[in-house]
């Protein structure tokens, strides 16, 4: 994907990059996250209403453009089986949200992750 693409798409509103990472998902059947050299997920505390969330992107080249400029997070791959298994039921306990494919402006849809896990199931079921 060149920059320009990688942009465009970075600059679209929060619901268009949610509508995006639906459907790029569907095809590679992955999430991407950001992990530091101890493998610990970055998880982020907004600042305005003190909800935690876990950050995902549809591709490993969006994760590391949100990660540039820090030596410390690189992108880790995550199967929807195991997401839909194991990483759901995990947020969910911990209290954790999802925060859906941040972009430039550094606005992110947040959701619950079974309601996450609840839109992808429907896309599936489109597909």
């Amino acid at each position: 994907m060149s920059d320009e693409q990688l942009t465009s798409v970075l600059e679209l509103s929060g619901e268009e990059r949610y509508d995006y990472f639906l459907s790029e998902v569907m095809e590679e059947r992955e999430i991407w996250i950001l992990v530091n050299s101890g493998n610990r997920f970055l998880s982020i505390v907004s600042e305005d209403d003190g909800v935690a969330h876990l950050p995902v992107w549809p591709s490993s080249e969006f994760a590391v453009a949100y990660a540039k400029g820090s030596d410390d997070l690189t992108p880790k791959s995550i199967s929807l089986p195991d997401f839909f298994k194991k990483w759901v039921p995990g947020l969910s306990k911990d209290g954790l949200q999802v925060g859906v494919f941040p972009g430039l402006d550094k606005t992110v849809w947040i959701t619950e992750a079974d309601e996450l896990k609840k839109d992808l199931q429907d896309e599936l079921s489109s597909f």
